[in-house]
């Protein structure tokens, strides 16, 4: 039996009352959901995403969930199939969503941790990164397996899962006949034409700048990703962030420059250049970039610190509802993968992180890496019942995925100093650990909120662990691929000013400050103030220090985004506020996709021209009339913003 709407029950439960979910199958013939065109599309939706969740990634240190635009385009896709005479279930698109969604959680947990491996001058092989990636992506969807009676059955009404709610709400949306999908389309478009202008042809100026006196300068990048990723966050979060990037540009940058210009010396940690003889660039590169690296590390600490009660209470919930898992479960909408297989799956991993060398970490020893092994799978299980039970409350674009990691390369260091591997080669294995938890942490809130959605709309949650499963396995090689190829092919690389892949090099600068203890903590403990400051004034620590952390450019694109939301919902009806927010969001996740995407087609275009870069047309303009360009490019970019948010489609 299939209802038209979700009941209002999948939003609260009052005393007595009992969720139904939307389909119901009875004893009727099973309604089909794990099928080849679901599995396909949740695998082709999964790579594109997965790589332009990379790409954003790398660039402005942070992603976005993806199971709502997946969700979107799996519908449309099912729907053209429509036309040549296949029908498609809900439950189809729901599976399709579920393994197209994992490729962004397994793109976090890579582009956090796996580039510091490049900029310690390590080469690692596709196969190593692709295999270290599953690792961690399965450990985190077996491990939240017996989590699922609990968390999203028993505590439904308590835990909203926010995301995965929405995500039930579009495919019911979508289903009765919305016409949302183009927006999606439209971004994508729009994205891809965008980042062809700037980065591909250089027709318009990627980003531009003004400069101020004592080395002080604005900047606003042309991006359509960013101003995609703003418009998402909302103002609030992305005035936040752009305050960030204003106090580095125009308050760190020249008191730096102010205080050492007069010095006839380089300054720790510079060796060679003086400050008074340094550009923006250099004073930020050599300088700024510790302070936010202190401000980002504080920034997580404080929401690690804040989420402790919650983690020891999921913790310790998590354990004692295990037991009840191993019950047979005799309704098909509660059954799970077994115990056991979850066991024997995690102790097989277990074993191939031991005995397959230069998987986790260079260390030529199997007792080293089934220590290292051991200590990933304690730290992975514990941060995955955390985050399950997190983004429960808080979606998955609050979980302090980068807190987690933090705290485990705290530990993981802190282990290996005691035992004196503190080399380049323990570095790196201390930091393969941390990709393991990361990844494992990230997937396991996407896979909760699939759960989720599952559950309201009457899915199979076994059949669903299989999809999470496939997706983690399907999207990996793909998202480390991206990351390669855009370090070969990318000037400057991983780290540098195009791709500053700044939560890696955050957790670099974790691992050698504890393993080497030569880092500038000055610097570094001026950020932390900075951010214990900003959190007694109730800001959101997090978005402040990315702020700090990364070039005012990348801020103020994101401050556009969140701009437009703010004028385009600001004197409407509520729910008229509503849907010009969704529709936005919906283009804005399409601008992050088809500017991801695009990036990624460029790497792989100097990559198939044997590394020859692109020159762009060179059209010889001045800086006015650059700067004027760019502007204008801007202009366009955000009217197109708010005219599909305004645009009614239904």
């Amino acid at each position: 039996m299939t209802a038209e709407r979700l009941s209002p029950t999948a939003y609260e439960l009052k005393e007595g009352q009992e969720y139904v979910p939307l389909i119901s199958q009875g004893s009727g013939p099973p309604i089909p959901e794990i099928t080849i065109k679901a599995v396909l599309s949740g695998i082709l939706l999964g790579i594109l995403f997965g790589a332009a969740n990379t790409y954003l990634g790398l660039k402005a240190g942070l992603t976005i969930s993806t199971s709502i635009p997946v969700a979107v385009l799996t519908v449309v896709v099912f729907r053209a199939l429509g036309l040549f005479g296949r029908t498609h279930t809900i439950l189809e698109a729901n599976m399709s969503q579920t393994i197209g969604s994992a490729s962004s959680s397994v793109a976090s947990g890579v582009l956090f941790t796996i580039p510091a491996l490049f900029m310690w001058g390590l080469t690692p092989a596709w196969r190593q990164l692709t295999l270290l990636a599953m690792s961690g992506g399965l450990i985190g969807v077996l491990a939240m397996i017996p989590l699922r009676r609990y968390l999203i059955r028993r505590e439904h009404g308590k835990l909203p899962y926010p995301e995965g709610l929405a995500c039930a709400e579009v495919l019911v949306a979508a289903r009765a006949g919305s016409r949302q999908a183009s927006a999606v389309f439209w971004g994508l478009g729009i994205g891809i034409f965008f980042m062809i202008l700037t980065d591909g042809l250089k027709v318009v100026a990627g980003k531009f700048k003004l400069a101020l006196p004592f080395k002080a300068e604005l900047a606003a990048s042309v991006s359509p990703a960013l101003v995609g990723v703003g418009y998402i966050l909302g103002i609030r979060v992305a005035s936040v962030m752009v305050a960030g990037g204003l106090i580095s540009a125009l308050i760190l940058i020249p008191g730096i420059h102010l205080w050492g210009a007069e010095r006839t010396l380089p300054v720790f940690p510079e060796q060679e250049l003086l400050i008074g003889e340094m550009s923006t660039h250099q004073i930020w590169n050599r300088y700024v970039r510790y302070i936010g690296a202190g401000a980002v590390a504080m920034a997580g600490i404080l929401t690690l610190i804040r989420s402790i009660p919650t983690m020891v209470e999921s913790f310790r919930l998590g354990l004692s509802h295990i037991k009840s898992t191993a019950a047979a479960a005799v309704d098909r909408a509660d059954l799970d993968l077994s115990f056991r297989t979850v066991i024997a799956f995690i102790v097989a991993i277990v074993l191939v992180l031991t005995f397959v060398p230069g998987i986790l970490g260079y260390i030529d020893s199997p007792a080293v890496r089934g220590f290292a092994a051991v200590l990933a799978v304690v730290f992975a299980f514990f941060f995955v019942t955390v985050s399950s039970r997190i983004v429960g409350l808080v979606g998955v674009t609050s979980n302090p995925t980068s807190g987690m990691t933090i705290a485990t390369l705290l530990g993981t260091s802190t282990i290996f100093l005691m035992m004196g591997w503190t080399d380049t080669l323990g570095k790196a294995t201390a930091l393969m650990v941390g990709t393991v938890v990361c990844i494992a942490a990230s997937i396991a809130g996407d896979t909760s909120q699939d759960l989720k959605t599952g559950f309201l709309l009457g899915a199979t949650p076994r059949l669903q662990q299989v999809g999470e499963l496939v997706g983690v396995i399907t999207s990996a090689g793909f998202v480390c691929l991206v990351v390669m190829l855009l370090n070969d092919n990318v000037a400057g690389g991983l780290g540098g000013e195009e791709l500053p892949a700044p939560q890696s090099v955050l957790m670099k600068l974790v691992i050698d400050g504890v393993l080497e203890q030569n880092l500038p903590w000055l610097l570094i403990f001026i950020g932390a103030g900075i951010v214990a400051v900003a959190a007694l004034f109730k800001l959101p620590t997090l978005a402040f220090a990315v702020g700090i952390y990364l070039p005012l450019s990348t801020m103020g694109a994101v401050f556009l985004g969140g701009l437009t939301r703010h004028l385009v919902t600001r004197r409407e009806t509520t729910d008229e506020s509503n849907r010009r927010r969704e529709q936005g969001v919906l283009f804005g996740s399409g601008l992050v996709g088809g500017g991801g995407l695009a990036g990624v087609l460029l790497a792989l275009w100097v990559a198939l021209r044997g590394g020859e870069k692109i020159e762009g047309l060179r059209l010889g303009l001045s800086q006015p009339l650059e700067m004027g360009v760019a502007l204008a490019a801007i202009a366009v970019l955000l009217a197109l913003l708010r005219g599909m948010a305004v645009r009614r489609v239904d």
